[in-house]
């Protein structure tokens, strides 16, 4: 895996990974506002990689937490198995700005890495399937590539069935 990085500067999340030594991919795409993908899919298509090893960042509450879910583009994320994964009872997509406001970035470019506060995190365990995956690397028309090892232990997530079809 390299360690390109674009010329405009750095994200919290590519910080994160450089301060942590790992080996990672920058990827960048020029995001068309306009498309009628969603910001995963079009990350995909735009990167020419299959949408079941590119992952989404959602935000939920989970009991009354802020978490985080982290699922193939190409799916949803179950919320009854997600409050499952953290041992609650319920769990609802969180608003947007307060996801924006709790990550200190914009929805369709919220990374899992280098978040204002760390929040308690699960990933879909279709994540294992793969030797490299894509997340966002923290602002629209920027994914970061890198091992699942390393998404998991730098998120400190458990990795539990949390997708399902769209």
């Amino acid at each position: 895996m390299s360690r390109k990085h674009d010329a405009g500067g750095s994200t919290p999340a590519i910080h994160a990974l450089i301060e942590a030594g790992v080996a990672h991919g920058v990827h960048e795409y020029e995001h068309d506002p306009a498309s009628d993908l969603s910001y995963g899919m079009e990350a995909a298509v735009a990167l020419g990689v299959e949408p079941e090893q590119v992952f989404k960042t959602l935000c939920s509450e989970v009991d009354g937490r802020l978490c985080v879910g982290i699922v193939p583009v190409g799916g949803m994320l179950d919320l009854k198995a997600l409050a499952k994964a953290f041992g609650a009872k319920r769990a609802e997509m969180a608003e947007p700005r307060a996801a924006e406001r709790a990550t200190g970035y914009v929805v369709g470019g919220i990374s899992p890495l280098g978040q204002r506060n760390a929040h308690p995190t699960a990933i879909d365990e279709t994540v294992e399937l793969f030797d490299e995956v894509y997340v966002s690397g923290g602002r629209r028309g920027l994914d970061i590539s890198l091992a699942p090892a390393d998404l998991i232990r730098l998120t400190g997530a458990v990795v539990a069935p949390i997708a399902k079809e769209s």
